[in-house]
């Protein structure tokens, strides 16, 4: 067998379905947000190192993004490959408020009425957070909820997702081995993002690099492995298949992970520019934007291409209960982290940048997993359980109406259409 014949994935099955692994990879990408956040609370990312190894764990927001688009581009894909009808827009969006904002808004509403260096926010700051157009906003990201900038480009990217589902819906059959390639050129394209956005004449306080079009790339890596799988599984493939020499690659963990892990050593380095809240050029907001985007496809690539195994560590660790637990309340992780990290220094005695970076890491990890445990279970499912139960209350009736119809119709005489209706 050759060293690139991992076991992959039955060409029926790629990419389709829940992947347990990619909930385990959720659970790090939050983890890692956490520690890079409390890396630069504590001052540990000033240190020669591993202060720039700390501050450029926020490349695991490269890792959401490639997430999301895979995971939210997988149905338009597989409808291009299958011939069926994409998704339908309106449960899309539904599906997508009922995810973010029941939880989001309750931490927006705490952290702007409860913590002090967030007490007395403007309207327009409130306005700005609740609708998560933050980073449009001068001025608007506020202690506590400093990170969600990130989910403001995410949203942004829910939003314009059905556009270009719609731009590409006609790729289809022999035409959709066009679809990577426009997907590549649009990402490749966006890389100049960064020249643009410092000519584009915006108010103080507003970065146009922290806007959807710079960021693209980051969701296009995991578009193309949607686009990828599709063209694998699909019944009238277009694209390589899956015992293709690409696929193998693409599969090997031994090429991809140390790929990734290449990525994000070069990111840490002068290349991409200064970690933290410091002013990038457009040169190195390029090759950050490069190397995110590389390194969310090579983590991804191997998990979505070849069937779980027991017999890996990869697999057992990616699949096993805590991570499955925290890939769960991930975006509890997410959304609350800050708030329980700005706590823990008066909580106990603590000042900030002042190092003891372990100390505050592990009491922000415990207290965030427990705020995030209960935001699940108390918003985030229930919220989606009212979501299906409406939904399929909703077909249930739809079912109903459909079948009376139909029984009354083939009650109904042939020559019936011929009759005056009677008055209502």
């Amino acid at each position: 067998m050759s060293v690139l014949q991992p076991q992959v994935t039955r060409a029926g099955d790629l990419g389709r379905g829940f992947q347990p692994a990619l909930e385990g990879v959720r659970a790090l990408a939050a983890i890692g947000v956490l520690t890079t956040h409390v890396a630069f609370q504590t001052g540990s990312v000033r240190s020669t190192f591993p202060g720039p190894v700390w501050g450029r764990f926020d490349m695991a927001v490269a890792l959401f993004f490639a997430l999301s688009g895979f995971l939210l581009w997988r149905p338009h894909a597989f409808a291009a490959a299958d011939g069926g009808p994409g998704p339908a827009v309106g449960r899309y969006l539904r599906h997508r408020v009922l995810r973010i904002w029941p939880a989001y808004v309750v931490v927006v509403v705490v952290v702007l009425t409860l913590l002090p260096e967030a007490r007395g926010a403007s309207a327009s700051v409130w306005l700005a957070n609740l609708s998560l157009t933050q980073v449009f906003v001068p001025l608007s990201l506020t202690a506590g909820l400093t990170q969600m900038w990130s989910l403001s480009v995410e949203v942004a990217f829910y939003l314009v997702l059905p556009l270009i589902g719609w731009m590409l819906c006609r790729l289809r059959g022999g035409t959709r081995r066009w679809r990577i390639p426009i997907l590549l050129t649009v990402a490749v394209v966006a890389l100049g993002w960064g020249a643009i956005a410092d000519r584009l004449p915006v108010a103080a306080g507003v970065e146009p690099k922290n806007w959807l079009p710079g960021l693209l790339p980051w969701f296009i890596a995991g578009m193309l492995l949607a686009e990828l799988c599709a063209s694998g599984a699909g019944s009238a493939a277009s694209g390589p298949s899956v015992n293709s020499r690409a696929f193998r690659w693409f599969a090997a963990r031994w090429v991809m992970w140390p790929l990734a892990l290449l990525m994000f050593a070069l990111s840490c380095t002068h290349l991409a520019g200064p970690t933290g809240l410091v002013a990038v050029t457009a040169g190195q907001y390029t090759v950050k934007t490069a190397l995110g985007a590389v390194l969310g496809f090579a983590v991804l690539a191997p998990l979505v291409f070849t069937a779980p195994s027991r017999d890996r560590l990869s697999d057992r660790l990616l699949t096993s209960g805590p991570l499955q637990a925290l890939g769960r309340w991930s975006y509890g992780i997410f959304i609350w982290h800050l708030v329980i990290l700005e706590a823990v220094f008066p909580a106990f005695g603590i000042v900030p940048f002042s190092g003891s970076m372990l100390s505050v890491w592990l009491l922000t990890v415990a207290g965030t997993v427990v705020v995030s445990a209960v935001s699940y279970s108390w918003i985030e499912s229930p919220t989606r359980d009212w979501l299906r139960r409406r939904e399929s209350a909703r077909r249930a009736a739809t079912s109903s109406t459909t079948a009376a119809v139909t029984v009354t119709a083939s009650a109904v005489p042939a020559n019936a259409w011929i009759q005056p209706s009677q008055p209502e």
